[in-house]
């Protein structure tokens, strides 16, 4: 196979994904934003990188949608949905990764499932989110929309820290995303499947006053057995969002109710490979291989459709 990821320069994730592929005697490349563009050229659609058509390629998995303007955005999610549309295999799925950069539409996704998630209201103005505030009992955790690692992330329990919080935020232009703080242990589970397996699980606690588990915010990592109803729960939250290869947080509130946070549509590995012997690129890859369709003589995929 030919196989393009999709990464930001010098990425650990890109170079393990790489390395793993080549390994196994495919071809890969690396593949970055900018760089991409989707171009319909004499009537043949082409996915240009650095002016070349990439095509044929048998897969690109997705290690990477940074920030930008929404017309830049909408310009990479069309690349990948020209590329699936054209045969190539997309990890995760473009409409799997358009849900899960989106917060909001991740939660209102788990909520129509049927799935518990914190109550959580969006808002555009201090004066509106002042009011969400009090409807959700004056604690709080203001997240970015999208955004990742715990970046940017706020608890707020006081009316007037609230309302600082939130006209800075209005300021910038910013949509206020505001979710319950639910008020368990500082920790939570991080369940990493893929196409419903379970590839690995850990428990991430929050160390000091930092009620942020994330370990790139110095939560420590322990590795976890998820119960079956964390399994269950993680693996109807991914099928809720379309994703394939995806990390779900969990966390439980005083009465030991589980909740699901989030689906990471990009997930790392690096922390979990730190507490259990997971080999996430080797289960990547066999992965992909084991989904082609069909293979030619020469271990090319002759015929692969995106799905």
């Amino acid at each position: 196979m030919h196989i393009g990821v999709l990464g930001n320069e010098g990425s650990w994730y890109v170079e393990r994904l790489i390395r793993a592929a080549r390994e196994r005697g495919h071809t890969a490349s690396e593949l970055r934003f900018p760089g991409q563009s989707p171009a319909i050229l004499n009537g043949r659609t082409q996915l240009l990188v650095d002016g070349t058509d990439i095509l044929p390629l048998d897969a690109i998995i997705v290690r990477t949608m940074p920030p930008g303007s929404l017309e830049q955005v909408v310009t990479r999610m069309n690349f990948l949905a020209v590329a699936q549309e054209q045969g190539v295999r997309v990890l995760n799925p473009p409409r799997a990764i358009e849900c899960a950069v989106d917060k909001y539409l991740t939660t209102q996704r788990l909520a129509a499932a049927g799935l518990p998630v914190p109550d959580t209201i969006v808002c555009e103005n201090s004066e509106t989110a002042m009011e969400a505030f009090e409807t959700l009992g004056q604690d709080i955790v203001v997240k970015p929309l999208f955004g990742a690692e715990g970046r940017g992330i706020l608890r707020v329990s006081h009316p007037e820290m609230a309302l600082r919080t939130f006209r800075t935020l209005e300021r910038l232009d910013t949509v206020l995303y505001l979710q319950r703080f639910l008020d368990g242990p500082a920790e939570d589970l991080r369940i990493l499947l893929l196409d419903g397996q379970l590839l690995g699980s850990m428990k991430r606690t929050a160390v000091g006053a930092d009620f942020r588990a994330n370990v790139a915010q110095s939560g420590k990592a322990s590795v976890w057995q998820p119960t079956e109803q964390e399994l269950s729960l993680a693996r109807q939250a991914a099928e809720a969002t379309g994703c394939l290869f995806c990390g779900v947080d969990l966390m439980y509130n005083a009465a030991g109710q589980p909740f699901v946070l989030e689906v990471n549509a990009v997930p790392g590995w690096r922390a979990l490979q730190k507490v259990s012997s997971v080999d996430v690129p080797a289960a990547v890859m066999e992965f992909l291989e084991d989904d082609s369709p069909h293979e030619s003589s020469g271990g090319q995929s002759a015929d692969q459709q995106g799905r």
